[in-house]
């Protein structure tokens, strides 16, 4: 999780809300692959279908073939990946542990990392070319203002808020159900995308996300067929 989040949020001032939250959202498709790999599940049809129709999504949020590509738009799916990796470990392995253990696991990761990131970026590593380029990542200790120091701790209480309302969700509905919903955070990534920075997303950018959520959909309801007939 530590991993992805870095993925996520490392390129987020060279990249749109759309392209980010598309990334991630890739991460079903690659829970498909490694399952396969790791948890010796088979794949049909419909998972095949899934696939497909996910890759080719994310190949149309990335477009390789425009002049304007950057390797920093594979961060967000590099992010999917390593999400995908924390699902495929906590079903292989963590099964039996509680949330809140896992939770707090998180947490001190994130808190270890983001501290030895400071630490190294602020006394040891000071390349100016990186700072001046991708301020966000190399600066090390910024300068925290009342307002950064607002807006981490809103973020926090928007993050914790949504935390419990999912984890709220998944106890009470079903699965099949709720998987249309979580790719709403495509729609809002889109609509916050245009309010706070007035960016659309191109037409091929849109259709990318509309497969890579059809994608994620049809595995769940694929998944969520499977648990019932066993």
């Amino acid at each position: 999780m530590t991993t992805c989040m870095f993925c996520f949020f490392a390129a987020s001032p060279k990249l749109s809300f759309a392209q980010m939250a598309a990334g991630l959202y890739t991460f079903p498709i690659f829970v498909s692959l490694l399952a396969i790999i790791f948890l010796n599940e088979r794949i049909g049809i419909w998972r095949i279908i899934a696939l497909i129709l996910g890759s080719s999504g994310a190949l149309l949020i990335l477009e390789p073939w425009s002049e304007n590509f950057s390797l920093l738009q594979i961060l967000p799916i590099m992010a999917g990946f390593f999400f995908a990796c924390n699902i495929i470990l906590i079903r292989k392995y963590c099964r039996e542990e509680s949330v809140m253990s896992l939770t707090l696991a998180v947490g001190i990761m994130f808190f270890t990392s983001a501290s030895l990131g400071i630490l190294f970026f602020e006394f040891i590593y000071k390349d100016s070319m990186y700072r001046d380029t991708s301020p966000f990542v190399f600066i090390g200790w910024p300068l925290l203002t009342f307002i950064v120091f607002s807006f981490c701790l809103s973020c926090s209480i928007l993050n914790i808020t949504g935390n419990i309302l999912l984890a709220k969700a998944y106890q009470t509905a079903e699965s099949s159900w709720l998987a249309p919903m979580d790719y709403s955070y495509l729609v809002f990534a889109t609509i916050w995308g245009k309010v706070f920075f007035g960016v659309w997303p191109s037409y091929l950018n849109a259709f990318g996300m509309f497969l890579i959520a059809s994608s994620g959909i049809l595995i769940a309801f694929r998944e969520q067929i499977k648990t019932k007939n066993q």
